[in-house]
């Protein structure tokens, strides 16, 4: 693997580790908030007002972000997003840890949801493009591993902050500290090279020689382009919406809906609530969210390591079977009133299979199966599916539990992940190790 190459892949997926500060971050600090601004209420309920609006704010911002993402990733390219994808993030930072009123707060974790979104367009999608087929699956999976990491990074945030920072502030410091490694990001990712691929949609040939030649100079450049320009061929107009492209839209769009209903982010972004819900005193529980960031951040360096060895495929597989297991322990200790150390073992081993299998996958996956003209539009299919559903489920979970129980909530998810072990099983096709143009020739049909 070319160091420049690993270098730049590892930039570019540092939006990922903002990606995971920015969205778990909120889980330290969310029921102080609640607190704060229990007067506000939507629909009659402040539990409905905490879910949708404080915690679901960036949630929502998110769906936008993976709605719209592929147009600015399409038109102005992979790098120019992902310098403005880290702006939307320092400005978030500031402007929520300062904001002293829930609407103000909302609307700049909104504009932190934005650059979330699109940063799981444009970063898994360049890196996809500069990376070769042998090494694709653990560069892009890269990018996860900077979520998970940037999710322990934002547990021990906290735990740290709540300890040490004996304020009412507290929150203040937990939210606002992340535009320091905004900073940095955005400074950084303005060395990197414009995608290659990018550069020959928009038929700007010379600069993808240069970028192509600094990529991997063993290579001719121009060999190397004639391949991309053959599968490019008759496609300039061409829509992600064709009839031709249905099977992989399915195919993104199942991964990602899958990706929800294991309930992982309901799980991420109240752990703290639902490891007390289980009998975990608060310190425990904020320990407790720590000790699942080293679990994930542990499994999904062996799902990277995996990934381009084993396959897409099976690891999906082994990850459901880890799913299924887990989910229908967690249900059963809430359903039986189980105390001890059941369910948080069972949530280990859950956030294990996520990490090995949907976790080192999907944004893999989704970057990988779309041919290089409609990839960002692709892509914000299956993203804006997988936001939208991160944005109902958790911001849902507090009247979730309410009203039907913890037990029911992770039984439902467990029968879910029943089915996408059928999916992956008998629709799921695999992608190791075939180029990007070869993909489109395995995946999409010929129409003449």
């Amino acid at each position: 693997m070319k160091i420049k190459i690993f270098f730049w892949s590892i930039t570019v997926a540092l939006a990922g580790f903002l990606f995971g500060f920015d969205t778990i971050v909120i889980s330290g600090a969310e029921q102080t908030l609640q607190e704060l601004w229990k007067d506000y209420t939507l629909f009659g309920s402040n539990d409905n007002f905490h879910g949708y609006i404080v915690v679901g704010s960036a949630l929502f911002g998110t769906i936008f972000g993976a709605l719209f993402g592929g147009f600015p990733t399409n038109k102005l390219g992979r790098k120019n997003t992902l310098i403005w994808i880290g702006i939307f993030y320092t400005v978030s930072a500031l402007g929520s840890g300062l904001s002293n009123d829930p609407w103000l707060f909302a609307f700049f974790r909104f504009l932190g949801g934005l650059g979330v979104g699109a940063s799981t367009i444009a970063a898994p999608a360049y890196i996809a493009e500069i990376a070769s087929p042998k090494n694709r699956g653990k560069l892009v999976a890269s990018y996860q591993f900077n979520i998970v990491f940037g999710i322990l990074v934002a547990f021990v945030s906290n735990y740290l902050i709540s300890t040490y920072v004996v304020s009412e502030n507290a929150w203040r410091w937990m939210i606002g500290i992340e535009a320091v490694p905004a900073i940095i990001y955005t400074l950084m990712v303005m060395g990197v090279p414009k995608s290659p691929r990018w550069l020959l949609i928009k038929d700007r040939k010379e600069e993808a020689l240069k970028v192509i030649a600094l990529i991997n100079p063993d290579i001719d450049p121009d060999v190397a382009i004639a391949k991309i320009m053959e599968a490019e061929s008759g496609h300039s107009k061409e829509t992600v919406f064709q009839k031709k492209y249905k099977r992989i839209i399915l195919l993104a769009f199942a991964i990602a809906f899958f990706n929800q209903f294991s309930g992982i982010n309901a799980f991420l972004y109240y752990s703290k609530r639902i490891f007390e819900e289980a009998g975990l005193a608060n310190q425990a529980a904020l320990l407790g969210s720590i000790g699942i960031g080293v679990a994930n951040l542990i499994f999904t360096l062996l799902g990277m390591y995996l990934i381009d060895r084993l396959g897409r495929r099976k690891l999906m597989i082994i990850g459901s079977i880890g799913y299924i297991a887990s989910l229908t322990f967690v249900a059963l200790a809430f359903f039986n009133g189980w105390t001890g150390m059941i369910v948080p073992i069972s949530l280990f081993v859950f956030i294990g299979a996520h990490a090995i299998g949907q976790g080192a996958v999907i944004w893999v996956y989704i970057s990988e199966i779309f041919p290089n003209h409609v990839r960002s539009y692709g892509q914000s299919i299956g993203t804006s599916t997988h936001w939208i559903l991160a944005f109902i489920i958790p911001s849902s979970v507090p009247l979730l539990i309410a009203k039907i129980g913890a037990g029911s909530m992770f039984l439902f998810f467990a029968i879910m992940m029943v089915f996408q072990f059928i999916w992956v099983l008998f629709v799921m096709p695999e992608t190791k190790g075939v180029s990007l143009e070869d993909l489109e020739k395995q995946l999409v049909p010929n129409e003449e």
